[in-house]
């Protein structure tokens, strides 16, 4: 017996199919592009010493879950920042590696080097 709904779910399961790998994919090489771009523009930034005092600290965690084969994989990653405030007032917050985060308090003072959005150093005044 003929049912007009299979034709429907036959010729739509597949359109569906292609757009959500169409969708991901873009999202996929958008980051690329993205993080290319970032680079770039850390690249053509000078390197910059300046004195700073540490205004804040925080820290990112992310957790991501996983379901393969009917195991259940869990996992997080932790992002450290800091934002550092120079003379004239101006903020800048830089994502930092775990073991520097940890050393460095609010209100210590030092030379910050960055390029652009990367970090680069911090060194306390004594």
């Amino acid at each position: 017996m003929f049912n007009p709904f299979d034709d429907f779910m036959f010729s739509f399961v597949p359109i569906m199919i292609v757009i959500g790998f169409v969708v991901v994919i873009s999202m996929f090489i958008i980051g690329i592009f993205k993080g290319i771009k970032q680079w770039n523009y850390n690249n053509a930034q000078p390197v910059l010493n300046v004195d700073v005092e540490i205004a804040s600290k925080r820290i990112d965690v992310s957790h991501h879950h996983h379901n393969n084969d009917g195991h259940a994989h869990h996992h997080s990653s932790t992002s450290y920042f800091i934002t550092f405030q120079v003379e004239s007032g101006d903020r800048i917050e830089l994502e930092v590696p775990g073991n520097e985060y940890g050393l460095m308090t609010e209100r210590d003072r030092g030379k910050l080097k960055f390029q652009g959005t990367r970090y680069l150093g911090f060194e306390r005044l004594r």
